[in-house]
């Protein structure tokens, strides 16, 4: 054994020469160096380097054969996936890496560096770099060419309407198509007297969008159809379908006197109600008990009632003194998911009227579910029940009842909003593009009108961070910041606003610089209240 240790044999590896340029390799299946196989083998032979690619300019969107057409920016994740996916017998290769080379946004072309490996001789790998040029065309696609053609030409129509004196409601509810892509088979939008008409291309396009309506509001619909044209010889018709869709006029904030029959069916709900929040389905208060309820769509249509009094007849309230009832003992109400639990707790108030001060010493003793949110010296809007010139017919029968004289419905920032009113706001907020109808705004007091109902929705947005949570507001890259001074009240409080976390960013891919196009872009970034 000791003989054995004493002699070690050293192994050195062997060498070959390269069977074209005779350099000294080591061996390897083909007896060749990489630079020898590269000249002998392409293994992007067969993988197209020039593609030619449809762009429509109006959507910004490119062809996908056959007949879709899908939406990419510029150097995104998207852009990219669908170039590769457009190069024949890639599947013959396997693909390690690929990204954009940076070009001209006006050169219509577009160039994709791809990396790939393929075995070649006896289990030999190589792997090889190449760039692959995309011309870009110009092609207007199907729903572009109709309305550039005529812009009357469409097959279907979805008329939304809501028969309430304010617009608040189509506010939000173009913020909702806007956050969740419900316009991307819009023909045209038209802003018409009541509401929008939403004009489609195909049938089953307006379908889409009834359903998606449905989904965030109480609706009623009903479809109709008009015979265009009709060819004898292939008996072909071409129809175009009207969708009539009416939202339910009862909205958040509403003081709603329920029908006996509907107010037995809830456990002798209110019955006087507001409405706290509106989705597919009515989220109803008790302000002098905190029970809640809702009512879907199917059980508001079988009633029909409308709100006895709305938010435009809401009246400033000055909190004189407020004290808590039970120490929160009725948050276990009998629907914490529909806005209660801890978010409201019953208190006794006594509040004056703001445009009695001066003139006579009338004070109201109200319970409300604000107990939370008031302190002593607190304005709030509410409704005057006691002054008020209601023609309701279930309130007339309840008469005998012991009904309050006023019912608070939220907390006014009236007096601290007023200081920073007219100045711009941090955040913004999309819109989409519409054409007005003659008949929307017959005369300057109604456009003025709909501005205070903009405004007002706004102002609702930063004080509801529920509401907001469902749509998205984006950074102001024009706004100054306010001085905290100025917008604080005498009390040193300042009016609720929208934190900067809860904004998102424009990603704008035209404004970055470009790069050697190695990555991608990155990514960007129900319910509804009215």
């Amino acid at each position: 054994m000791a003989a054995m240790e004493m002699f070690h044999v050293q192994q050195t590896p062997g060498v070959v020469l390269c069977c074209l340029c005779g350099t000294a390799i080591s061996p390897n299946p083909t007896n060749m160096c990489m630079s020898c196989i590269r000249t002998q083998v392409d293994i992007t032979e067969g993988l197209q380097k020039q593609l030619t690619i449809f762009y429509c300019r109006n959507c910004g969107r490119y062809l996908q054969p056959p007949r879709a057409w899908i939406k990419a920016e510029l150097e995104s994740k998207e852009l990219l996936t669908f170039c590769i996916k457009r190069m024949k017998n890639l599947s013959k290769v396997k693909l390690v890496d690929a990204g954009f080379v940076w070009t001209e946004p006006h050169s219509k072309r577009l160039k994709v560096k791809l990396t790939v490996q393929k075995e070649v001789f006896n289990d030999a790998i190589l792997q090889q770099t190449f760039v692959a040029d995309y011309v870009v065309e110009d092609n207007m696609c199907d729903s572009c060419s109709r309305a550039a053609g005529n812009p009357d030409q469409w097959v279907a129509v979805v008329q939304l309407r809501q028969k309430v004196d304010h617009k608040r409601t189509f506010f939000f509810l173009e913020q909702l198509i806007l956050k969740h892509g419900a316009d991307a088979n819009t023909v045209n939008v038209k802003k018409m007297h009541e509401g929008l008409d939403f004009y489609y291309g195909h049938r089953s396009h307006a379908l889409k969008f009834v359903d998606f309506v449905n989904s965030v509001v109480p609706v009623r619909h009903r479809n109709d159809k008009q015979l265009v044209s009709h060819d004898t010889k292939s008996n072909h018709y071409n129809y175009r379908f009207t969708f009539s869709v009416e939202i339910c006029p009862i909205c958040k904030d509403d003081l709603i006197c329920l029908p006996q029959r509907l107010s037995t069916s809830l456990g002798n709900l209110g019955p006087l109600v507001l409405c706290t929040r509106v989705s597919n389905s009515l989220f109803l208060l008790d302000p002098a008990t905190l029970r809640t309820s809702f009512v879907d769509a199917q059980q508001y249509w079988r009633a029909g009632y409308k709100p006895l009094l709305t938010s435009r007849q809401l009246v400033e309230y000055v909190v004189l003194d407020i004290e808590v009832i039970g120490g929160g003992a009725h948050s276990n109400n009998d629907s914490a998911g529909a806005g209660g639990g801890g978010r409201y707790l019953l208190a006794e108030a006594q509040v004056a009227r703001k445009s009695d001060f001066g003139q006579n010493d009338l004070i109201f003793t109200t319970r409300t579910h604000l107990g939370r949110l008031l302190s002593p010296g607190d304005y709030a809007l509410g409704y005057d029940l006691y002054g008020a010139n209601t023609n309701s017919d279930e309130l007339d029968s309840l008469k005998s009842a012991n009904l309050p004289d006023v019912i608070l419905v939220r907390k006014s920032y009236e007096e601290k909003r007023r200081r920073i009113r007219g100045k711009p706001r941090p955040w913004k907020l999309r819109n989409l593009a519409m054409e007005v109808d003659a008949t929307a705004v017959s005369g300057r007091g109604e456009e003025e009108q709909q501005q205070r109902d903009y405004e007002r929705f706004l102002e609702e947005l930063e004080e509801d961070p529920e509401m907001r949570s469902r749509i998205a507001l984006f950074k102001n890259p024009q706004y100054t910041k306010v001085e905290t001074a100025s917008m604080a009240g005498d009390d040193g409080e300042e009016p609720p606003q929208v934190p900067l976390e809860e904004l998102l960013s424009e990603l704008r891919i035209a404004d970055q610089e470009g790069g050697d196009g190695d990555g991608v872009g990155s990514d960007g970034p129900e319910e509804m209240d009215m």
